[in-house]
């Protein structure tokens, strides 16, 4: 049995089809037993909610949150100046031990800001990266960051990789998880000066560090935390999911083209179902922001009650593992990783020296 844990705070008011598609997915993951605390201007919650014929004795809640965050909103400046609005509230929630985490489908940069404002970074945590799951065709792998931070330092990298290790083992479940970094190939040779830095230094880390892989290798599912630059990894999670609706339309052209094709597809109609639901974005829910001392959780934009539901589902699953201490501690050794690397840096270049001299 799963252990017990405080209600997750759901932005009500949050994505392209709030509140109604929060209230849907609100109440489907209280029906699994999930209690639910929605926060939004409490008569339009509300409201939804009677429209919807919720259950008096399904486990949801209401906190009011008169303000609302929009798509275009400047997000540090929404956070200060709208002290009262639902993504806010419910990351004060979390803060102060009334929720067990927070979901929003709203503004991601309001989320993040939010987040930094209100949990701030766990332990030695220099910067919070977003954390995907990737649809692998084996086992379940993630990547980060997967847009948070543009640019990054070695260090930064580092700690990428080792809090998603923490990740994965800990609520994912992957016992001993293989780490990557993302480049143009394979050979140690390849990269950027930032990866190769990085390369080093996780090397000597302890980690199950794979070296290199390449975008191909993304769903394969044979590396479990891919670990990229905000930029690299925000460009190639939308590259996947691109592609992935473009087969979808292609593949349904092909099998209505022709009678045989028709007739074809009602044969492996079973089978395409589950390849789609496998690569679905809905099915995944939404991104852990990992890094923060608490958990939250950023869902698409264009969530819809299925997305919201497995979203919260993943924040509770995160809550459970209680990992946000481990993750602040793994985080500390990357400055003594990137130090190592330094050092013996300079001991090579100083060697060097003394031959050039002898000789």
């Amino acid at each position: 049995m799963a252990p017990s844990i405080a209600p997750v705070a759901l932005d009500a008011m949050g994505g392209d089809h709030a509140p109604v598609a929060t209230v849907q997915g609100a109440i489907d993951a209280a029906r699994k037993g999930q209690a639910i605390i929605l926060v939004g201007p409490e008569e339009r919650v509300r409201a939804e909610l009677d429209r919807q014929r919720a259950s008096w004795n399904l486990p949801v809640q209401v906190r009011h949150a008169p303000e609302i965050v929009g798509m275009d909103d400047h997000p540090g400046q929404a956070m200060r100046r709208k002290k009262q609005n639902s993504i806010r509230v419910a990351l004060e929630m979390v803060r102060d031990g009334e929720a067990s985490a927070a979901v929003s489908a709203g503004n991601s940069g309001a989320v993040m800001a939010g987040a930094m404002m209100v949990l701030g970074c766990a332990g030695d945590v220099m910067r919070p990266a977003i954390l995907s799951v990737l649809p692998a065709a084996k086992g379940r792998s993630v990547m980060l960051d997967a847009g948070a931070n543009v640019d990054c330092k070695p260090i930064h990298l580092v700690q990428f990789a080792l809090m998603g290790e923490v990740y994965s083992r800990r609520v994912l479940g992957v016992s001993r998880p293989r780490v990557a970094l993302l480049a143009n190939g394979e050979e140690a040779s390849k990269g950027t000066a930032l990866t190769r830095a990085a390369a080093a230094a996780l090397a000597r880390s302890g980690l199950r560090f794979q070296g290199y892989c390449e975008g191909r290798d993304l769903l394969g599912g044979d590396v479990d935390v891919v670990v990229t630059d905000g930029f690299t990894g925000n460009v190639a999670l939308k590259t996947m999911e691109g592609t992935a609706q473009a087969l979808a339309v292609m593949m349904k052209e092909a099998l209505h083209r022709t009678l045989p094709a028709r007739l074809g597809g009602a044969l492996v109609k079973n089978a395409i179902d589950e390849i789609r639901r496998r690569v679905d974005w809905r099915e995944i829910g939404g991104a852990p922001l990992l890094g923060v001392d608490g958990v939250a959780v950023i869902a698409h934009g264009a969530s819809d009650r299925r997305a919201v539901a497995n979203a919260v589902a993943r924040a509770a699953d995160g809550a459970r593992a209680s990992c946000t201490g481990e993750i602040g501690e793994a985080a500390a050794q990357a400055s003594v990783l990137l130090d190592m690397e330094r050092d013996e840096e300079e001991s090579t270049v100083g060697k060097g020296r003394r031959k050039a001299s002898e000789a």
